[in-house]
């Protein structure tokens, strides 16, 4: 049987639907080699790694309070900090390097010193998630290593490349803004995100080519920051896999 691969992709709130596409895995007993993630996707890919089952990765998204994730910081670089969301990784995992994991993980994330891709696949997996996740502008930069890293979306919202440089022989990803529809802006933080991720679509498509299997639910009717939403976006990610994933059998396509 091949080494097969999973790729999360970033989405804000759109992450939510991750956890039906983990559901999905686990009911066709689809066995995981290697798993990666950017922003959302590398917190969900994060617990998953770590030992997380999709029950319990859907009762942690239902129950985090997401308005809390942040708090304020004093910064030129930006207004606030989600260093609460990295205390919550340590909360759930403990404080674990991302070799420890118990499926090979990576976590991407961007230099925005060198304007280059940064993928952690060690170190403490709270501090690459903060990274992943750090929207520019909205979040100051994680210091790490004396680089300044922000969210991995900028360099690849979809990390298919570092599933293949770590061996895997199939890809499957989950690209989640493929379908999304984009709305006028209530504030600053809706304009951000509206901005740097309408910018990445073009290069998503190319990146992902080299998947094997690129699942893409429709998302259009959901907003990128309306946590209500997230027990239908599961349902969303679960109603999409299931179907893709059920003729995947191997690392290939069955024939119909």
């Amino acid at each position: 049987m091949k080494k097969t691969a999973l790729a999360l992709g970033g989405g804000a709130v759109l992450g939510a639907a991750h956890v039906g596409v983990l559901r999905a895995v686990n009911e066709l007993d689809i066995q995981l080699s290697m798993v990666s993630g950017t922003s959302i996707g590398a917190f969900i890919a994060a617990l998953y790694a770590f030992g997380k089952s999709w029950e319990e990765i859907r009762d942690i998204a239902l129950e985090i309070n997401w308005l809390d994730l942040s708090g304020l910081a004093l910064s030129q670089f930006g207004l606030l900090s989600n260093k609460k969301f990295g205390t919550m990784v340590t909360e759930l995992l403990g404080k674990r390097d991302i070799r420890d994991a118990l499926i090979p993980l990576a976590i991407v994330a961007t230099d925005i010193g060198a304007g280059r891709k940064f993928v952690f696949t060690e170190g403490d997996v709270a501090q690459a998630v903060m990274a992943s996740s750090c929207i520019p502008g909205v979040f100051k930069p994680v210091d790490y290593q004396g680089k300044l890293l922000v969210d991995g979306v900028l360099m690849e919202n979809v990390p298919v490349s570092p599933l293949i440089e770590g061996g895997a022989e199939s890809v499957i990803c989950i690209d989640l803004l493929a379908f999304h529809c984009y709305k006028k802006p209530d504030n600053i933080i809706d304009l951000l995100l509206n901005a740097f991720y309408s910018t990445i679509i073009n290069t998503t498509a190319i990146q992902i080519a080299e998947a094997d299997l690129s699942i893409q639910p429709d998302l259009s009717g959901y907003s990128l920051l309306d946590f209500s939403q997230v027990k239908d976006l599961m349902e969303a990610g679960y109603t999409a896999a299931l179907p893709a994933l059920s003729g995947w059998v191997g690392g290939r396509p069955v024939a119909p």
